[in-house]
């Protein structure tokens, strides 16, 4: 494990196809949360991954120019559980779950599975939970407020920087995703967590 706190975390698909990192700097602007959304439960079903319901899914939300692609951007693979829903980017190469980003490269978002850090103990600790299930009521979240603020701090920093546009997810000149999305029938989707 490193001992310099200042170096870049690395992270890669399960194959190791594709890697990336994040500079030290950009986890103090994150935001570590877990999910526990049906649709985030449902995508690491579909990919064949553990299922994380109880659990959550553990993410570290930042902005996409802050996510730097070193080999293996041509494995970026894109799924969307419903037409409207969140781009759900995994790697083609060995089906590993990576990002979730917003269909709009002028939203800057993107949230990083947390399990695909060589050092995930330098992401710092979970400050929210988003969608806890409760029998007979709606999900709650814990940490929402600052989830939000911190949010909205990073996006009108990318907005005024022009850092929006600085992003290994979108083409520049059009704004289409670099690749393109494989949409989920309803059925499709309804099969990942029925019974389950």
């Amino acid at each position: 494990m490193s001992d310099a706190p200042s170096e870049p975390l690395g992270f890669s698909c399960a194959c190791g196809a594709l890697s990336g990192h994040i500079e030290a700097a950009s986890v103090k602007q994150g935001t570590r949360l877990r999910c526990h959304c049906t649709d985030c439960r449902a995508v690491e079903l579909y990919h064949g991954a553990p299922d994380p319901k109880g659990s959550g899914v553990d993410l570290l939300q930042l902005n996409p120019d802050m996510v730097v692609i070193d080999r293996g951007a041509d494995q970026l693979h894109l799924l969307q559980l419903s037409p409207k829903g969140l781009y759900r980017w995994y790697a083609g190469c060995c089906g590993t779950p990576l990002f979730n980003g917003l269909r709009n490269p002028r939203l800057p978002f993107i949230a990083v599975r947390t399990a695909l850090f060589s050092e995930p103990d330098r992401l710092g600790r979970v400050v929210a939970e988003a969608f806890i299930p409760q029998p007979g009521k709606p999900p709650r979240h814990k940490g929402a407020a600052r989830m939000t603020m911190k949010l909205a701090s990073r996006m009108i920093s990318a907005w005024v920087s022009g850092r929006w546009r600085q992003t290994a997810f979108f083409d520049g000149q059009s704004g289409r995703p670099v690749a393109e999305p494989h949409v989920l029938s309803k059925a499709e989707r309804r099969a990942l967590t029925a019974d389950k």
